[in-house]
């Protein structure tokens, strides 16, 4: 709860918020707080060793506060503690907040060093009033005071806007879509206690709060869950939305979980931290292709030039968000090329390759960092993932490219079993190439335990490829 707390307070004193992952160590952390300037810091109890480790590097810090915690208390000396600033301070006023105030929301480091993403509050806040309310049955509208009345007739209706952000609030898809639409809507948010994913837990907390909308990371999440429903079916008619990013979200679980919950609707959003590029919609009844989503207001596909692919073409190219972000902190290479002004429009631009199909609909292949070049042609990690989950043995997937002497790269994986079966890897691999053409299929997948991902379930390639070295050496 704190977070939140923490969050919409240095919204409050037109500070600039910034997330942290609580798994970084010293190094990690040092980048962080040096390259976000930061001068005052939250931090769990539990977390706050790994804060006295580099306190005295960090000058500039001015401020912590500790958030204790009775399950997990740890007696440090440095900082003050959070309930007692809070009983020793009075409520700051309430101030009219300017548009141009901005979060900096810091990126996994999937692709290198977390980068900072700078983004204005007040084009957030219109993206909200525009497409949360006819979610909720009401027109979209332009003045954030219409938020009000919209909370006040659901509370009367007795359905409240009722969220439950399954992943870490560090992560921009637990804060930005699991509970800041709640909130901005007079709504509740419903907040998990485990420290990882517990399903249980989380159907057992949909159950008793009477949750409309649940938000997950794609299938990291979303499987588990589904074979939790599964073994044990609850009654969830009240659950209107389950909403997505991050990771790929499989039509059949999508399809699966829509079996238990037939009033609701999959919402898989398409977006990175730099900007949303669009969605798609499933219900129960006309489920959605995965992978393939209809484009926000202004988003195209263009290629290399910066020249917007032809609808039906087959071309490839990257998806480009109309305003977006404004850039990442203090790093002007790299902001130059993702964030471009196209025919005089600020794009931006983050590395999704995509085809624009005939019907204007989108069909995303994966990030261009992780795509895979074997011997010249163009391999998308997702898409192999795709038709490897599809195998009855296979619970999760991660697809890569390693070094090949002939090929320059080649597709390999790691794969883990879904639970009381084991995997053959050779009738795995003999399935995929019934389904991909002959280049994409990997050439050798490990069976592991579990395949790696972060806290808040995004593809942890690093780790994937030390599973792999494991049996495969370089």
């Amino acid at each position: 709860i704190e977070y939140l707390e923490g969050y919409f307070a240095a919204l409050k004193i037109r500070a600039t918020p910034f997330n942290v992952n609580y798994r970084y160590l010293d190094n990690e952390l040092l980048y962080l707080f040096d390259n976000a300037d930061a001068q005052a810091v939250i931090v769990h109890s539990s977390l706050a060793k790994r804060l006295v480790n580099i306190i005295d590097q960090l000058p500039q810090l001015r401020t912590i506060i500790i958030v204790e915690d009775e399950v997990d208390f740890v007696e440090i000396s440095i900082g003050n503690r959070y309930e007692s600033v809070i009983a020793t301070s009075s409520p700051a006023p309430r101030i009219e907040r300017d548009p141009l105030d901005v979060t900096m929301t810091y990126t996994g480091g999937t692709t290198g060093m977390p980068k900072g993403v700078v983004s204005k509050i007040g084009p957030a806040v219109q993206g909200l009033l525009q497409t949360v309310p006819p979610l909720l049955g009401h027109a979209p509208f332009d003045n954030p005071a219409e938020c009000v009345a919209i909370g006040r007739v659901l509370r009367d209706e007795g359905r409240p806007f009722t969220a439950l952000p399954a992943p870490p609030l560090m992560h921009a898809t637990g804060l930005a879509i699991g509970a800041i639409p709640a909130l901005t809507f007079g709504g509740r948010v419903v907040l998990l206690q485990h420290r990882g994913l517990d399903v249980d837990e989380l159907w057992d907390a949909v159950e008793r709060e009477r949750v409309n909308a649940i938000t997950v990371v794609g299938d990291p999440f979303a499987r588990p869950m589904l074979r939790a429903l599964d073994a044990q079916p609850r009654q969830l008619d009240f659950v209107t939305a389950i909403s997505s990013s991050g990771a790929m979200f499989s039509t059949e679980i999508k399809a699966g979980l829509l079996g238990h919950m037939r009033h609701a609707m999959v919402i898989d959003l398409i977006a990175s931290t730099e900007g949303a590029m669009g969605m798609s919609l499933s219900t129960h009844d006309n489920p959605a292709v995965t992978g393939r989503f209809f484009p926000g207001a202004g988003v195209i596909v263009v290629n290399e030039n910066d020249e917007a692919v032809a609808p039906g073409s087959g071309d490839i190219g990257f998806v480009a968000v109309p305003g977006g972000a404004d850039g990442y902190y203090k790093d002007e290479e790299k902001t130059a090329k993702t964030f471009r002004i196209i025919n005089g429009v600020h794009y931006t631009i983050p590395g999704d390759f995509a085809t624009l199909e005939a019907d204007g609909s989108i069909m995303l292949l994966g990030r261009g960092s992780q795509c895979i070049n074997t011997g010249g042609e163009k391999v998308f990690p997702e898409e192999v993932e795709e038709v490897i989950k599809t195998h009855p043995t296979i619970d999760d997937c991660l697809i890569f490219g390693v070094s090949d002497e002939r090929f320059g790269q080649r597709v390999v994986g790691v794969v883990s079993p879904r639970a009381g079966v084991s995997i053959a890897v050779d009738e795995v691999i003999a399935h995929s190439k019934t389904l991909l053409a002959a280049y994409k299929t990997p050439r050798q997948l490990v069976q592991v335990a579990v395949v790696p991902r972060t806290a808040a379930g995004k593809a942890d390639y690093a780790t994937a490829h030390e599973l792999f070295e494991v049996s495969y050496p370089s």
